[in-house]
């Protein structure tokens, strides 16, 4: 389902990704795992397409995404990969409700519909009751789940999750990785992620280790 070949990546005279092959199936949960500056989040930020390899080429669901101009590119993003970070990035301005409907609006899903598939994540996830509130109203914990939600509108191929639980105290942690696994299992959903946590990694179906932008 997502497929790398050769991937190299530098900033400056830095070579940080030197030669990254990588392949994931649906309904896989891999986590990335690996010193800080090894190349973990460079690699994730290229699978997401928020960069570009220097060389290499890059499959997701049959689309060579490294061919795609940016407009094509940004589309391909919005429908097929959702992100969740390690500072939830919410909107402070807007509700729980409108943070998980926004990338469903960017992708002209019509009003409608994408409440009425938001309203569903937030009973999804026990959340219903937060729907009008502002992230500032939210826990620490409450806040990343509606960051997954808001991942998960579009239905994406894939979702990115970037040391998605590092903020996080060790209950909520545990609840997060739990749903992780919970949306594999239920909704069939793949997920990569980078991650320092070993439970996280213990967890996962899979383990990818990246020393000195090679996978060891």
């Amino acid at each position: 389902m997502i497929q790398t070949t050769d991937i190299h990546k530098s900033f400056g005279s830095l070579e940080v990704l030197k030669g990254i092959d990588l392949h994931i199936t649906p309904k896989e949960i891999v986590s990335i795992v690996g010193a800080s500056g090894a190349g973990k989040s460079t690699l994730l930020h290229i699978i997401g397409t928020l960069d570009r390899a220097d060389r290499g080429t890059l499959l997701i669901e049959d689309t060579e995404v490294n061919k795609l101009n940016d407009k094509a590119l940004a589309e391909f993003r919005n429908k097929k990969i959702g992100f969740v970070f390690q500072f939830h990035h919410l909107l402070p301005e807007f509700t729980a409700l409108e943070n998980i409907c926004i990338p469903a609006y960017i992708g002209g899903t019509p009003k409608e519909v994408a409440v009425k598939h938001a309203m569903e994540l937030l009973e999804y996830l026990n959340l219903t009751d937060r729907k009008d509130h502002k992230p500032s109203q939210l826990s620490g914990g409450e806040q990343q789940r509606i960051a997954v939600a808001r991942a998960l509108i579009n239905k994406p191929a894939v979702v990115l999750a970037d040391e998605p639980s590092g903020n996080l105290d060790s209950k909520s942690a545990q609840e997060l990785h739990q749903l992780f696994f919970r949306l594999r299992d239920e909704l069939g959903q793949t997920f990569v992620i980078v991650t320092h946590n070993p439970e996280l990694a213990a967890m996962s179906d899979r383990t990818i280790t990246i020393k000195d932008g090679v996978i060891s």
